[in-house]
């Protein structure tokens, strides 16, 4: 018996288009969300680049989408993935922590000593630029603590008491910064220039009142608001550094080592320069206290937030700790 083979040929298969984002990554939900690969091999840079309106939406959502178990070998392939939201990067000025630029646009986190606690806080909520997004990775892990802890903000203004909210709306938030070097971060470190000229143009066109002082010390002073509206969703948000720059908010022994509040690198008042009350401040704090979430880092972890919407901070740690910073979609106001 002769059996007759069927021809075959490639001319004859028909493309297919397969959906398959719900296989190959597995989304725990949470806060933040969790995104996990559900298989090896999976470009996370590539599956970025074509699922944004589901990563934005879980960021209005949410606030904050933990990457994890992604092969991103180290800093340059954080950026790289980053690059696939097509944003423009944040360069960071205006300072009020000391990083290092490992490559433009790319910095360490804050360079405080590890026996440090960093309070809550939205990057550069006081400044008149500011990120909407800001991603960390992590090149290398605590061998104990180090979290970065988040607390979103929508939450937070809600477990402040109506009196208060009421008063930081109406007054808004004076910030005064005295820039030298030795204590704190010089204006040149803050500003990214050593051209005092530069530094005038940007206090005016900012409308900060600013002096020079003796030792090359500069003080400036702006104000700005408390409350905000997010720009997408809409929502009133606390959005400030009242109390983490605020005199009370500092470690008592550091509190111990000035002899003036006028001294202090920086410091918060009311809009109207009267000082904010003690008791306000305790329950601002307790706020952040009660919203935090923290959870241990791992290496290769991406967190991406809405800088608005969620807070974060640091915890001390033991062991070397090496997490990286992109901000992105810059707001200018």
């Amino acid at each position: 018996m002769q059996f007759q083979r069927q021809q075959f040929s490639l001319k004859d298969v028909k493309p297919r288009t397969i959906d398959i984002a719900g296989d190959i990554i597995e989304k725990i939900p949470g806060f933040p969300v969790i995104y996990k690969p559900a298989m090896d091999g999976i470009s996370l840079k590539s599956w970025l680049a074509g699922h944004q309106e589901e990563v934005n939406e879980d960021l209005n959502v949410h606030g904050a989408i933990l990457f994890r178990g992604f092969d991103v070998p180290d800093r340059n392939a954080f950026q790289d993935v980053m690059g696939a939201f097509n944003e423009e990067f944040l360069s960071y000025k205006d300072r009020s922590s000391p990083r290092t630029e490992v490559k433009e646009n790319l910095y360490t986190s804050t360079e405080h000593p590890a026996d440090q606690v960093i309070n809550m806080h939205n990057e550069l909520s006081y400044s008149h630029t500011w990120p909407l997004r800001i991603a960390f990775y992590c090149s290398q892990e605590p061998s104990e603590k180090g979290e970065t802890p988040v607390a979103d903000v929508r939450k937070v203004l809600q477990r402040l008491p109506e009196k208060l909210v009421s008063v930081f709306k109406e007054k808004g938030i004076l910030y005064r910064r005295l820039l030298q070097k030795g204590v704190g971060l010089s204006w040149q470190e803050v500003f990214q220039t050593e051209n005092r000229t530069v530094v005038e143009q940007h206090c005016r066109a900012y409308g900060q009142e600013f002096s020079w002082t003796g030792n090359d010390r500069l003080e400036i002073r702006w104000q700005r608001p408390a409350v905000r509206t997010h720009p997408v969703t809409g929502e009133e948000i606390w959005f400030n550094h009242g109390y983490f720059f605020n005199f009370g908010a500092l470690a008592p022994e550091i509190r111990a080592a000035f002899s003036s509040s006028d001294e202090l690198p920086f410091n918060t008042y009311y809009g109207d320069g009267s000082p904010i009350e003690a008791e306000y401040l305790e329950l601002i704090h307790a706020a952040y206290e009660e919203e935090c979430v923290y959870f241990p880092w791992k290496r290769k972890d991406i967190l991406l937030m809405d800088n608005m919407l969620v807070a974060h901070g640091r915890n001390s740690f033991k062991g070397p700790r090496e997490i990286n910073v992109i901000m992105m979609k810059p707001i200018r106001q």
